[in-house]
C-alpha cells in the first residue's frame, strides 16, 4: 500500500513519539531527552534516548533506532502501512483510500490466492489424519504422546498415499494449473501432475499473523527424504521464518528456545515451553536472528546431544551474537533432543537444565577442548594458547577479564596465569589481530594452521574468515603490513567518516550551516547515503523546516540504509563546539570532506579547464579558516 509522503508525516507529525513510547518503555527525562530500558535488547543500564526535539528514538546499546512509525513496526512488528494506520487512528486521521497499480494489485491478489490454497490445503490434511486413510499418520503422532488437543492446535495432518489426492481436490474448488504451481504443492509437468507431499504427516508453516505459508512432511515408512518441506514461493522463504514462532512470539518468558526440528517445538510447548522456535530444514541464518531480535535479547539452544547438534550450536552462537543476543547452550545428555529428554525425565527437570544451561563462550571453550589431548603437556600448553586467543575476542577489558576468570574456574587454569597469558598473546599478535578476527566472524584455530572443532560453524562467514586466514601472518606480526588494497580501503573509509561525522554535526547544531556557506555543499558527500540525506538536510535548513524523524520517512523500506541513517541523527557528540579543540575538530573535518570531493572531481574531470578550476579550490583549501567569532 502506498501513501504520498505528505499523508506520511502529517500521521508521524500528529503523534509524539515521547507519549507513544511511554506507553511501552517507562521513561525518565534527564536534560533534554528521556530515557529508558532498550525494549530491544536486553539491559540495565537505560541507553534508550527519546528525542522530543527530533521526534526520534535511538538506543546507544544495541543501535536500535528510528521516529514514532519504526517504533511501532519493531516493538509489534508491524508492516508499515499496519504502523500507519493505529498511529491515524490514534491521531484521528482518516488515511486516504488508496488505489494499487496493476502489477502491485495483481501481486497482492496472487498471494491472497496462495493463502487461500494453503488454508484449503491445510485443513484437507488435518481432516484425512482422523480417517482410515490417515490411521499411519495418526498413530506415528500418537506414538510420539501428542495429545488431540496439540495436533488440534498446530494443525497437523497426513497427506494421502494416493499420488494426486490434493491436487484433484482443489482441481475440484475451480484452481488452475497455473496458480496451483505457484502455491509449491504440486508438480506439473508434461508427464503429469503429482502431489509434492503423499504418505507423510503434515506440519503447516504459519506466519506470525497464523497464516499457512508452508509445509513440512514426515515420510512414513521408508523413504527420502524424511523430512520434506515446502520449495521457495511468494509466500515462503524458509531462511526469513521460524516454526513455532506465531505462538512463541506471545510468550511471556524473558528468553526463546531454538530447537532443531518440529517435533522438538512440538513437544516443548505441549510441556508448557511455549516460547520453543526451530529453523526450516535449514542452517540457522541471519535473517532468522533478525528475525527473533524483535521478539528477545536472550536465547536458549536445545540443538540435539550429538555432532551434528554440536555443530549447529557453533554454527549458531556467532551469528546470534552478532544481531546482539545473548546466548546459553543447554545440555541434553544422556538424552538426544528436547522431545526424548522430556518424555524421560519430565518438564521440571528439563526446566532445571534451562536454568543450569551454559554460556556460549564457555560452551565454544568446551568444544575447543575437545582438540586436545590434555595428558599431552606440549598439547595442553596448546590448548592454553588457543584459550588465549579467543578471550581476545572480548574488546573491552572488563569483559574480558570477566570471561579469564570464568574460565580460569571451569578449566582448572590459574587465573593469573591465564591473565598473562592473554596480555602476552595480545601483545604477540599485535592490536589488529583481535579486531580483525571479531569482524570476520573468527572462531579459532589450532596451532597447526587448521580450523579448530570451534570453527565448524563457517557457514554463511566462510568467505569472511578466509580472508581473515590469509591475513594471518602479518597480523601476527603486529598487524604493520598494508597492501595498496587496504591503504586505499582505509582512505575511502576515513573520507565517509568525515562525511558522517560533519552531517551528525549538522545535524545537531543547525547554526554551523551559516560557518560552510559557500564552502561546503551536499555535492560534496561522496557516499550515495550521505548525499541523499545532506541533500534533505540542506533543503531541510533552508525552508526552515529540518526535521530528522520526517526525512527517515524515505528510508524506511531498506533496512541497512534506515539504521545507518537513524545512527547518523542521533549520534552523541559528547562536547559543543565551545572548546577550541572542538573548533578545530569541525575545521578539519569540514576541510577532509571538501579535499575528499574536490580529489575525486579531480579524477573525473571533463576537460583542461574544469581540471584547472578544481586544482585553484584544492590549493585554496590550504589558507581556507573557519570563523567562530
Amino acid at each position: 500500500m502506498y501513501y504520498a509522503d505528505d499523508v506520511v508525516e502529517e500521521v508521524r507529525s500528529r503523534n509524539d513519539i515521547v507519549d507513544v513510547v511511554s506507553g511501552y518503555v517507562k521513561l525518565q527525562k534527564k536534560g533534554s531527552s528521556y530515557f529508558g530500558l532498550c525494549p530491544f535488547h536486553h539491559e540495565k543500564s537505560p541507553s534508550f534516548s527519546v528525542s522530543p526535539n527530533k521526534q526520534m528514538y535511538y538506543c546507544f546499546g544495541c543501535g536500535a533506532g528510528g521516529n514514532v512509525i519504526t517504533f511501532l513496526m519493531e516493538y509489534e512488528n508491524y508492516t508499515f502501512p499496519e504502523a500507519l494506520k493505529v498511529l491515524a487512528d490514534r491521531a484521528g486521521i482518516e488515511l486516504p483510500k488508496q488505489e494499487m497499480s496493476k502489477e502491485a494489485r495483481a501481486q497482492a491478489d496472487l498471494k491472497m490466492t496462495l493463502l487461500e490454497i494453503n488454508k484449503l490445503a491445510a485443513n484437507y490434511f488435518h481432516y484425512q489424519l482422523k480417517q482410515p486413510q490417515g490411521r499411519a499418520g495418526y498413530e506415528y503422532l500418537s506414538k510420539r504422546c501428542l495429545s488431540d488437543d496439540t495436533i488440534r492446535h498446530f494443525g497437523l495432518g497426513y497427506s494421502n498415499k494416493t499420488s494426486n489426492d490434493l491436487y484433484r481436490y482443489l482441481k475440484g474448488k475451480g484452481y488452475g494449473d497455473s496458480i496451483l504451481k505457484e502455491s509449491g504443492l504440486f508438480t506439473i509437468s508434461e508427464r503429469g501432475t503429482w502431489d509434492k507431499f503423499w504418505n507423510r504427516v503434515m506440519f503447516p508453516i504459519m506466519d506470525t499473523n497464523n497464516r499457512v505459508i508452508g509445509f513440512g512432511g514426515r515420510v512414513m515408512g521408508e523413504g527420502e527424504p524424511k523430512y520434506l518441506n515446502s520449495p521457495e514461493t511468494k509466500l515462503f522463504d524458509k531462511s526469513r521464518n521460524l516454526y513455532g514462532l506465531n505462538f512463541a512470539r506471545s510468550t511471556r518468558e524473558k528468553y526463546f528456545l531454538i530447537c532443531e526440528g518440529y517435533m522438538d517445538v512440538i513437544a516443548m510447548h505441549q510441556a508448557g515451553f511455549t516460547n520453543a522456535v526451530a529453523s526450516l530444514g535449514t542452517a540457522f541464518t541471519t535473517q532468522h536472528a533478525s528475525l527473533l531480535k524483535r521478539y528477545t535479547s536472550q536465547v536458549v539452544l536445545t540443538y540435539d546431544s550429538d555432532d551434528a547438534g554440536v555443530k549447529a550450536a557453533l554454527r549458531a552462537i556467532p551469528i546470534l551474537k552478532e544481531v546482539g543476543i545473548s546466548c546459553k547452550v543447554l545440555n541434553m545428555k544422556p538424552y538426544k533432543d528436547p522431545d526424548e529428554f522430556i518424555k524421560n525425565l519430565g518438564a521440571d527437570a528439563f526446566r532445571k537444565r534451562i536454568d543450569e544451561a551454559k554460556n556460549s563462550f564457555l560452551f565454544e571453550i568446551d568444544i575447543l577442548k575437545r582438540g586436545y589431548d590434555l595428558e599431552d603437556p606440549e598439547q595442553k600448553t596448546n590448548f592454553h594458547t588457543a584459550v588465549a586467543k579467543k578471550l581476545l575476542e572480548f574488546p573491552d577489558a572488563l569483559e574480558r577479564d570477566n570471561y579469564i576468570q570464568a574460565v580460569s574456574r571451569e578449566q582448572f587454569i590459574n587465573y593469573q596465569d591465564l591473565k598473562q597469558l592473554v596480555s602476552r598473546t595480545a601483545a604477540r599478535l599485535g592490536p589488529a589481530w583481535a579486531e580483525t578476527r571479531q569482524t570476520a566472524g573468527y572462531r579459532g584455530y589450532t596451532d597447526s594452521g587448521g580450523p579448530s572443532l570451534a570453527a565448524v560453524g563457517a557457514g554463511e562467514r566462510g568467505a569472511r574468515e578466509e580472508t581473515l586466514y590469509e591475513q594471518r601472518g602479518s597480523l601476527a606480526a603486529g598487524g604493520r603490513t598494508r597492501g595498496p588494497g587496504q591503504r586505499k580501503r582505509e582512505k575511502d573509509d576515513g573520507a565517509k567518516q568525515s562525511q558522517r561525522l560533519l552531517l551528525t554535526w549538522l545535524i545537531e547544531d543547525p547554526r554551523l550551516f551559516d560557518k560552510i556557506q559557500g564552502i561546503i555543499t551536499p555535492d560534496d558527500f561522496k557516499d550515495e547515503l550521505y548525499h541523499t540525506v545532506a541533500q534533505m538536510v540542506f533543503d531541510g535548513h533552508a525552508a526552515g523546516n529540518l526535521s530528522p524523524a520526517g526525512i527517515l520517512n524515505h528510508f524506511i523500506n531498506d533496512e541497512t540504509q534506515y539504521k545507518e541513517a537513524a545512527a547518523l541523527f542521533n549520534a552523541s557528540l559528547k562536547d559543543s563546539l565551545g572548546s577550541e579543540e572542538q573548533k578545530k575538530a569541525f575545521s578539519e573535518t569540514v576541510i577532509k570532506v571538501r579535499k575528499n570531493s574536490l580529489d575525486e572531481a579531480s579524477r573525473t574531470a571533463a576537460d583542461i579547464g574544469q581540471l584547472q578550476e578544481i586544482i585553484k579550490a584544492q590549493s585554496a583549501l590550504k589558507t581556507l579558516h573557519i570563523s567562530f567569532d
